[in-house]
């Protein structure tokens, strides 16, 4: 294999491919990416069997062939040379000789028929929906999935896909968000799907902001699959039934508050500096026209602060994991908040005052 292709056109590439890759893995060939060079492109593999991404681009290709180097020094040697330098890349006897300029490197190889590919599904579904709406649902929801839970289900984002929509939600059991967009799609029936956090995040990095660029999504039972321009990512689907969302979303709250996003945000910020480190526990006292925040940890400091807010019912007294809350005012971006209840009990809905299609749940906890 021989090929010429300048660093503009490759460093791209690999930072694409390579989110994939671990920097730990049960096996070597799962460190390399595996490199195919043919008629005028070059195609970049990155893999950890659970998701796979390729990337291509066209280039000079002298010799067509492929081969697997180890991605992590691979990518960082194209890194660090040069702008504008080309790059001249080819493979003997198992070893790859990549030249830059006055620069020479040497790079170990594993052969590329070891190199492990998903194949495509059968009977899969597809829809075309702007990059903007995906990321955007991702963006709203990623926050709330579980970390390395035993509810394996949890460790993903639920996709529920309609003819008439999508639907995003994430929990860990302490907090719920929830996302609803109102689309066209041709699809006959509905398809419920849980992706992987992993899935998720590159997603979410690489899906642009071109509100007009469209993206293609096909899924089937057991794979999910999204064509970004050049950029085909492949990923296997969390094998299990996640639970019923709209039990945790409180009914109409017969309770209701209104704060700014921005002074809750920071009061909240400077409160849990004496918070308990392990529990992050927060009080919320909610009386007429005023919030107070308090917090206090086991060496006996305290902190309070008193908010103006538009509350005029029963005062009540709420428990949260600070760091849950923040989270959710991280997401949201208008600047009055709503926070509704029925009791001190009860699980809170906040969200932007008139945005119904978002609603972020939030468990209290006793304090």
């Amino acid at each position: 294999m021989k090929v010429q292709i300048s660093r503009e056109t490759l460093v791209p590439i690999l930072l694409k491919v390579g989110g994939v890759v671990e920097r730990r893995q049960t096996l070597p060939i799962l460190g390399n990416i595996l490199i195919s060079a043919k008629d005028d492109f070059v195609q970049v593999i990155g893999t950890d069997l659970e998701i796979e991404v390729c990337a291509k681009s066209t280039s000079k290709v002298e010799q067509p062939g492929e081969i697997t180097l180890p991605a992590r020094k691979f990518s960082d040697i194209c890194k660090a040379l040069p702008e504008e330098t080309e790059i001249a890349l080819k493979v003997e006897n198992d070893r790859a000789f990549l030249i830059a300029g006055r620069s020479r490197f040497m790079l170990s190889t594993l052969p590329a028929n070891d190199f492990p590919t998903m194949e495509k599904s059968e009977g899969m579904q597809s829809i075309d929906i702007d990059q903007n709406t995906l990321k955007y649902l991702f963006e709203k929801t990623a926050f709330a999935m579980a970390h390395q839970d035993v509810r394996y289900y949890l460790n993903g984002l639920f996709l529920d896909v309609k003819p008439d929509g999508l639907t995003a939600v994430a929990t860990d059991g302490h907090r719920l968000a929830k996302v609803e967009e109102v689309l066209s799609l041709d699809i006959d029936e509905e398809i419920q799907i849980i992706l992987p956090r992993k899935t998720v995040s590159e997603m979410s990095r690489l899906l642009g902001n071109n509100v007009d660029e469209k993206i293609r999504i096909e899924i089937s039972e057991k794979m999910f699959q999204a064509t970004l321009g050049d950029v085909l990512v492949a990923s296997k689907l969390v094998d299990g039934r996640y639970p019923d969302y709209d039990r945790v979303v409180p009914p109409t709250p017969e309770r209701t508050a209104y704060v700014d996003r921005d002074t809750l945000k920071q009061a909240l910020f400077r409160t849990s500096i004496l918070s308990n480190e392990k529990y992050r526990g927060v009080r919320f006292s909610l009386d007429q026209g005023e919030l107070k925040l308090q917090a206090q940890n086991p060496e006996k400091e305290e902190a309070e602060e008193e908010l103006e807010i538009t509350y005029s019912q029963e005062p009540t007294v709420i428990g949260f994991n600070v760091s849950y809350l923040m989270d959710i005012l991280n997401v949201l971006e208008e600047d009055e908040v709503e926070i509704g209840f029925k009791d001190s009990d009860d699980s809170v809905i906040l969200r932007n005052k008139g945005k119904e299609k978002e609603t972020f749940v939030v468990m209290p906890m006793r304090l």
